[in-house]
């Protein structure tokens, strides 16, 4: 007999000391700016670029992604606790009662927002180039860490699927369940792994980097779509469907997908 279910209860703390602990999910952080770093470090070689300015970078982009993402959760799926508890929005740490608990909650859309606005800070103070200069080379670092984001999720047992109705997905027993569900943060992080590979092989393979926009917006159009037709098998995060029976992850990933696509076809001056 095939068994196609997996139990999944791993642990998701790395380590703890008292109260404070460190989690295999900001684990998985620490490894898509590492990575992230050192593939930009690759490009600015290959583009000439001083490789002193990859320090600004690191800290334009952590902290851009962290607060968007933080602040888009809340935005677009919390509204209430960003009013009534926003220094626990901004900080990693509850106050009634005190605990360190991390960043838990981050939007991908709200990630986007915050890298393009502080990419445009970066290219006029720092590196002195077009933003879309900028925005077409670190989408290939920001492509391969949402690979390793979905994977944090997955440690968490969050942002889970619906139930596949048969033996086959995983068994999240964090949650106390005994059913199979759709393991929708492999689906992501397989569609993110692709778009990866893909704007990977069009910059060093092809010309195309030479258009400013085009690589931006196929990374708008792949990733969003990914996240468009991932979110039919999640569970919704709020309660309420939106507009054609699409959750708010769809509604907010169609005019990026729409962005993208004036990018790539977009006639160049």
């Amino acid at each position: 007999m095939i068994y196609l279910s997996i139990d999944w209860n791993p642990s998701i703390e790395l380590f703890k000391i008292g109260s404070f602990s460190i989690r295999y999910y900001s684990l998985m952080f620490v490894i898509a700016f590492i990575l992230g770093l050192q593939i930009m470090k690759k490009i600015y070689k290959n583009e000439g670029v001083s490789i002193e300015k990859l320090d600004s970078l690191f800290i334009y982009a952590v902290v851009s992604i962290l607060l968007g993402a933080r602040l888009g959760h809340f935005l677009f799926y919390d509204t209430k606790f960003l009013f009534e508890h926003p220094l626990e929005v901004l900080l990693p740490v509850r106050f009634n009662p005190f605990q360190f608990t991390g960043y838990q909650g981050l939007a991908s859309h709200g990630a986007a927002i915050g890298v393009i606005i502080a990419m445009y800070f970066y290219s006029k103070k720092v590196l002195q180039k077009p933003i879309l200069w900028i925005l077409d080379r670190i989408v290939i670092p920001v492509a391969s860490g949402a690979i390793f984001v979905r994977i944090g999720n997955l440690i968490n047992s969050e942002i889970i699927g619906k139930s596949t109705n048969s033996d086959y997905g995983f068994i999240f027993r964090q949650l106390g369940e005994d059913f199979p569900r759709h393991p929708t943060q492999l689906y992501e992080a397989f569609g993110y792994l692709l778009t990866f590979i893909l704007l990977w092989y069009v910059y060093w393979k092809t010309d195309k980097k030479e258009k400013l926009g085009y690589l931006f917006g196929l990374f708008m159009v792949c990733l969003w779509s990914v996240r468009l037709f991932v979110e039919f098998f999640k569970e919704a995060q709020v309660d309420q469907r939106a507009t054609w029976d699409l959750n708010t992850g769809q509604l907010l990933s169609i005019p990026l997908i729409l962005v993208g696509l004036y990018f790539m076809f977009r006639k160049s001056k």
